[in-house]
C-alpha cells in the first residue's frame, strides 16, 4: 500500500512507508528505549532490535572486525611484506586510479613511513593503459623492486602477473570478482575469490589492506615488536568503503563510524587540504565522503594526472597537500562539465532506444572514459535499470556500468569476456568496466541485456521511494538530525532516514546557480524550514516547486545541518514531491 496514497509522485515513483510489523516495533522501541520516535522508526527500519540499539548505535571494531587469517593468503601476504620491510628490500605499489586504489596505496605508503621505509607508487594512465596491471609497467617495476603490491586491481592480471615472475614476488589485495583460474602471484587476498565463502565480500579492497595490515601488526608482536597505530588510518578506510559504494553493514559500519571520528581530528594533511576547498565547515558525515570529498580525490584519475589522489592522501606535508587539493578541485570542475555534456548526449541516445528495457546503454566516439562511469550512475538512478556507457576512440570502446540492487552486474559483464564478445571487463555486483570493440557493441548489449532480464532487470518500473515517517517542521531540530545521524553510518544498502513533510506552502523558491533550487517552505501555522533540491532541473521536479502558483506539497527528503557563518540550522535535502491535492 502506498503511503499517504502517493503510487505517482513528481518524479514517477511510488512512496512506500513502514508497514504494520515495523510500526509496532518503532513503538516498542520508544517504550523500552526513551529515544525519539523518528530515530525509533529508523532503527525499526533496520531490523535493530531495543536490545541491540547501544551496540547499533556505536559500532566497534573490537567486537566487528574480522579475524584476518580467514581470508586465504593473508598470513604469507603479510609475512611477505614485513620481510621485505625489515630486509629494506625495494617495494613498488601498483593501484587503481579510483579513490579504493588510492586510499589503499596511501594507506601502505603511510604505515611504511611511520616504518622509516618508502614505496614506489605506480597508478595506470586511464587512457593509455587501462584499468589494472599492464605487462609493461609489470615488467618495468620487476626489474627495479623485489616486492610488487597490486591493490584494489589484479585478481584477473594473468599475464602481467607472470611478467613479472622471476625478478620480482607479487602479492595482490583486491576485492574485485575473481575467476576460476587465479594469477600466478605469490599471494592474492580477495574476499571475492570464488574459493571464499562470501563472508567479507562486501568490504572494498582498502578493508583488505587494512586487514593485512592488522595481521602484519600480530606477526610483528609475535615476534617483539610493534608497528604503528592502525586506529590512525581509518578515515582512508572510511572514505574508501562509502566512495566505493560497498555497503554500510557489518565490519563496514565499524569502518565508517570510527573513520569518521579519526576524520574529524583533523590529523591528515590530505584530507584537511580537500576539506577546506570544497568548502566543508563541519566534520564530515559519510554523505560527504561520497559526494564531496571522494569525486575531488577521483577527478585526477578521471580527466588529470592518475596518481594525483593517491598522493595527495599520502602526503604528510600541508603545503604540498594543499597545492595537490586545489589542483584536484580545478580537474573536478572541470570533470562536472564534461560530465553534464556527456550525461545529455547519452540520456537522449538511451531514450530513444528505450528506458524501459532490462538494460540502458549509450555509446559515442569521442567520449571521455573518466566520466563514463558517473554517467552510467545517472542514467542508473533516473530509470532504475542497470546502465552502461561506452566511449569510443577508434574500433576500441571503453566503458563502465552501474547496477541496481539484486542485479550481479560485474558476474554478466565477466561472462560476456569469458564468451568472446568483450576484450575484457570485470567488476563486481554494483559496478563493472568494460572493454568492447566496434563490431562486437550491438551483441554484446544484447547478449548483456539478456543476462540482466534473467537476474530480474527491468521487471518494473521507476523505483519505489522509501520513507520513514511523517515530520512537521517544528521538530526537525538539529538535536534530531544529530540523533538521527548516530543511527549510521548511511549509504549502500542501509539508506539514510527519509521523511515526509505533509501539506506544505512554499513561502520561498529561487535558483542558486543553474543547477539547484532553494527553498523555504511552511506548515502553514508558524513553522517553517529550508530545503535545497539539487541538480532540480534535470527532471520535473524542480520546475514543478519552482512555479509552485500557491500549490501545497508533500515534501520528502533528508535532514541535513547546514552550517553557515557559525551558525547551525536544519535544512530538507529534497528528494521528490507530489501535489497535497493529488494524494487527497
Amino acid at each position: 500500500m502506498s503511503y499517504l496514497g502517493v503510487e505517482s509522485s513528481l518524479t514517477g515513483r511510488r512512496w512506500v512507508g513502514p508497514g504494520p510489523e515495523e510500526t509496532r516495533q518503532a513503538e516498542t522501541l520508544v517504550q523500552r528505549t526513551g529515544r525519539p520516535h523518528a530515530l525509533c522508526a529508523v532503527l525499526a527500519r533496520l531490523g535493530v532490535t531495543a536490545e541491540e540499539v547501544d551496540g547499533y548505535l556505536a559500532p566497534t571494531l573490537r567486537a566487528l572486525l574480522p579475524d584476518p587469517r580467514s581470508l586465504k593468503d593473508m598470513e604469507p601476504a603479510a609475512a611477505r611484506f614485513l620481510r621485505a620491510v625489515s630486509r629494506r628490500e625495494r617495494i613498488a605499489i601498483f593501484a587503481d586510479y579510483d579513490v579504493d586504489g588510492g586510499t589503499s596505496a596511501a594507506l601502505l605508503i603511510d604505515w611504511l613511513r611511520q616504518m622509516g621505509r618508502q614505496a614506489t607508487l605506480y597508478v595506470p594512465d586511464r587512457i593509455d593503459e587501462g584499468y589494472g596491471p599492464n605487462v609493461p609497467a609489470m615488467r618495468q617495476l620487476a626489474e627495479a623492486h623485489d616486492l610488487i603490491l597490486c591493490v584494489d586491481c589484479g585478481t584477473l592480471s594473468h599475464e602481467p602477473i607472470a611478467a613479472a615472475k622471476g625478478e620480482a614476488d607479487v602479492v595482490v589485495l583486491d576485492h574485485h570478482l575473481g575467476g576460476e583460474i587465479l594469477p600466478d602471484a605469490l599471494a592474492v587476498v580477495n574476499p571475492n575469490r570464488q574459493d571464499e565463502d562470501g563472508a567479507l565480500a562486501h568490504i572494498c579492497a582498502a578493508a583488505v589492506v587494512f586487514l593485512m595490515l592488522v595481521e602484519a601488526g600480530r606477526q610483528m608482536r609475535a615476534s617483539g615488536t610493534e608497528g604503528p597505530d592502525l586506529m590512525a588510518s581509518l578515515d582512508l578506510v572510511a572514505l574508501a568503503t562509502v566512495a566505493d559504494v560497498a555497503p554500510l553493514k557489518g565490519v563496514n559500519r565499524a569502518f565508517v563510524h570510527q573513520g569518521l571520528r579519526v576524520m574529524a581530528r583533523r590529523a591528515r594533511p590530505g584530507l584537511v587540504a580537500l576539506s577546506d576547498v570544497a568548502r566543508l565547515e563541519r566534520a564530515p558525515a559519510s554523505y560527504h565522503l561520497g559526494y564531496v570529498l571522494g569525486p575531488r580525490v577521483n577527478a585526477g584519475g578521471r580527466i588529470g594526472k592518475a596518481d594525483l589522489g593517491a598522493r595527495l592522501l599520502a602526503c604528510d606535508n600541508p603545503v604540498e597537500a594543499q597545492a595537490m587539493a586545489e589542483q584536484l578541485d580545478l580537474l573536478n570542475t572541470e570533470r562536472r562539465e564534461i560530465e553534464g555534456a556527456v550525461r545529455e548526449a547519452a540520456l537522449a541516445q538511451a531514450e530513444a532506444r528505450g528506458l524501459e528495457l532490462p538494460l540502458v546503454w549509450a555509446a559515442k566516439e569521442g567520449w571521455h572514459p573518466g566520466v563514463v562511469g558517473i554517467v552510467a550512475s545517472r542514467l542508473k538512478e533516473q530509470t532504475g535499470r542497470p546502465s552502461i556507457v561506452i566511449g569510443f576512440d577508434g574500433d576500441e570502446g571503453k566503458g563502465s556500468g552501474r547496477s541496481v540492487p539484486g542485479v550481479d552486474l560485474g558476474a554478466a559483464i565477466q561472462r560476456l569476456a569469458a564468451e568472446g564478445l568483450l576484450v575484457k571487463g570485470g567488476g563486481h555486483k554494483m559496478a563493472a568496466g568494460l572493454t568492447v570493440m566496434r563490431d562486437q557493441l550491438e551483441p554484446a548489449m544484447a547478449r548483456l541485456s539478456d543476462l540482466l532480464e534473467r537476474q530480474g532487470a527491468g521487471q518494473g518500473g521507476a523505483s519505489d521511494l522509501r520513507v520513514d515517517g511523517l515530520l512537521m517542521p517544528g521538530a526537525a531540530s538539529v538535536e534530531l538530525v544529530e540523533l538521527l545521524e548516530s543511527a549510521g553510518p548511511f549509504g549502500a544498502a542501509v539508506p539514510g532516514p527519509r521523511f515526509v513533510l505533509p501539506d506544505m506552502q512554499i513561502r520561498y523558491a529561487k535558483r542558486v546557480g543553474s543547477a539547484h533550487l532553494k527553498l523555504t517552505v511552511s506548515d502553514g501555522i508558524g513553522a517553517s524550514l529550508d530545503a535545497i533540491l539539487f541538480s532540480a532541473f534535470e527532471g520535473p521536479l524542480g520546475p514543478a516547486l519552482e512555479n509552485h502558483r500557491g500549490a501545497r506539497f508533500h515534501l520528502a527528503g533528508k535532514l541535513d545541518i547546514n552550517f553557515w557563518r557559525g551558525r547551525s540550522t536544519v535544512q530538507l535535502r529534497l528528494d521528490d514531491a507530489v501535489p497535497a491535492a493529488r494524494s487527497a
